[in-house]
């Protein structure tokens, strides 16, 4: 994907963590959270990441954003034109200058904001780092990034605890929104939220990215806010993408069973509508020993012999559609078409 309108290009992106154990902590296994990673998003678009907890779809944000050093891969980012590998940078200075047009959005609105910084220290921070403003000129600038986001001037000098939930997140998005960064990564930013509060604050998003040129890459469980919001869907399970596609196609013509299984989850508006609900047996295999072959098979209904002896690549099966599936010909899924 070597184009001028990609902005991200992560290929085989892997991160263990070791186990240790004993009393000189020898390391006796790894965590495979992230192993063998790759998606691109476009310039000025929004990639969905989904998947059930624990499958890693955390720490896939924070290693783009190298607050985790990735164990092997490449994170090819696009800078002054160039594609940058983020994972072969050592430099802090360099990478400094790099975080500028990368920022984030965390999943708790309030562990996320210093209690004992007042509103204008918190957003205007990022400001003061890069020197980017001071002073009057600092002021103004949070003044404009808290309009914006619809908090008003007079919270420029309060405390985080005086503020609900909304309003807080709507503080983290200012503060992401400081630098003009090209990619924000938005971890789950509304999973703590009040449903009616959620649609205000993936509105606000939405505005931000249209007015700003903003792309995202937004991390979430719920997979009826990523349908709203993203043009493409990633489904990652057990530290893989199973599958990528435009919304509209994994949402209506899904080719991977795990992601049947979680399109069957979502609720319908649909009053008459006869749930047809997809159980999938057993626990998620553990990421420090996963099974052998395609790592879903244990727990996948069209299961067969080659499933737990070979690994299935990510293919593209149609323009934009790319599922990790030895049957995906085969196989006619359920989507929702409502």
């Amino acid at each position: 994907m070597e184009n001028q309108n990609l902005l991200l290009d992560v290929n085989n992106l892997k991160k263990y963590f070791p186990i240790r154990r004993g009393f000189f902590r020898k390391t006796v296994g790894h965590v495979r959270a992230v192993d063998g990673v790759s998606f691109f998003i476009r310039q000025g678009e929004t990639l969905g990441l989904v998947g059930e907890s624990g499958c890693g779809k955390t720490t896939t944000g924070r290693l783009i954003l190298k607050a985790y050093d990735p164990t092997e891969g490449q994170i090819r980012f696009r800078q002054n034109g160039a594609m940058v590998d983020l994972a072969a940078i050592t430099s802090r200075k360099e990478m400094k200058a790099i975080r500028r047009e990368m920022q984030i959005i965390f999943q708790d609105p309030f562990s996320s904001l210093n209690p004992r910084m007042t509103v204008l220290d918190i957003v205007g921070e990022p400001l003061r780092i890069h020197g980017v403003a001071s002073g009057a000129e600092l002021k103004d600038q949070v003044r404009e990034l808290l309009e914006r986001v619809g908090l008003r001037v007079q919270h420029m000098n309060r405390y985080p605890y005086a503020f609900s939930g909304g309003q807080r997140q709507r503080i983290g998005i200012a503060r992401a929104l400081a630098l003009r960064p090209k990619l924000i990564v938005c971890d789950e930013p509304v999973s703590a939220l009040d449903v009616s509060v959620q649609a205000q604050v993936i509105n606000l998003l939405a505005d931000l990215q249209q007015e700003f040129g903003l792309t995202y890459l937004f991390i979430a469980h719920d997979l009826s806010v990523v349908e709203h919001i993203s043009n493409r869907v990633a489904v990652m399970y057990l530290g893989n993408i199973v599958e990528t596609a435009p919304s509209e196609a994994l949402y209506a013509n899904p080719l991977h069973p795990y992601t049947e299984a979680l399109l069957s989850a979502v609720p319908r508006t649909d009053p008459d509508h006869v749930s047809n609900r997809i159980l999938l047996t057993g626990d998620v295999p553990s990421p420090a020993n996963p099974p052998a072959g395609c790592k879903f098979h244990p727990r996948c209904r069209y299961v067969k012999p080659i499933c737990s002896q070979e690994v299935p690549p990510l293919s593209e099966h149609s323009p934009d559609h790319y599922a990790a599936c030895h049957f995906v010909k085969d196989l006619t899924l359920t989507g929702i078409t409502e």
